[in-house]
């Protein structure tokens, strides 16, 4: 199993646990607070926190980071994802980085476990905020490191060039490549 098919079909699916069990929207029908509220929902945030602190072990066995074929979106002159290849050579360059930052997920992970045992909904709140930093640092550092701020500058002078080709209202022009 690859770390991308572990995130996609196991840590991403029970991450969502946590990061859904308290929100707040505004509808037309008024404010809907979203929080846990009966055994069953702490104990879903639970096997998220506890399938979370488990995956650390998973994510640290040397395994390939995307099935084979799999390229991600890592080619062509403007790529912001890393190839398989070169994730691999940056874990083998410095391993402890990688290890740290599985072992922020951990510890994120075992944090959401407290908060869960003393039912602590607004801690949950900073939980998931937790959770949110400690994925991002990790994607960004080995998945999508492109995606720094020279990425979002180009990414808005496309846009912009995209605006003035444009005709009003016709959003069939296509920008033009740098």
């Amino acid at each position: 199993m690859s770390v991308k098919e572990l995130m996609k079909y196991m840590i991403d699916p029970v991450a969502d646990n946590i990061f859904n069990a308290v929100s707040t929207s505004v509808t037309k029908h008024g404010v809907v607070d979203v929080e846990p509220k009966t055994e069953e929902d702490w104990d879903k945030i639970r096997i998220g926190a506890v399938s979370l602190a488990e995956s650390a072990d998973l994510l640290r066995i040397r395994r390939p980071f995307t099935p084979p074929g799999d390229e991600n979106d890592s080619t062509g002159p403007d790529a912001v994802e890393l190839s398989p290849a070169q994730i691999t050579a940056k874990v083998e360059r410095d391993p402890v980085e990688w290890n740290a930052r599985v072992e922020a997920l951990r510890n994120v992970a075992l944090e959401a476990i407290d908060v869960v045992k003393r039912k602590d909904v607004d801690e949950l709140w900073d939980v998931g905020e937790n959770l949110d930093k400690a994925c991002e640092a990790c994607h960004r550092s080995y998945w999508y490191p492109g995606e720094g701020a020279e990425f979002y500058q180009k990414l808005r002078r496309r846009l912009e060039q995209f605006r003035e080709q444009s005709p009003r209202g016709n959003a069939s022009v296509k920008p033009r490549q740098q």
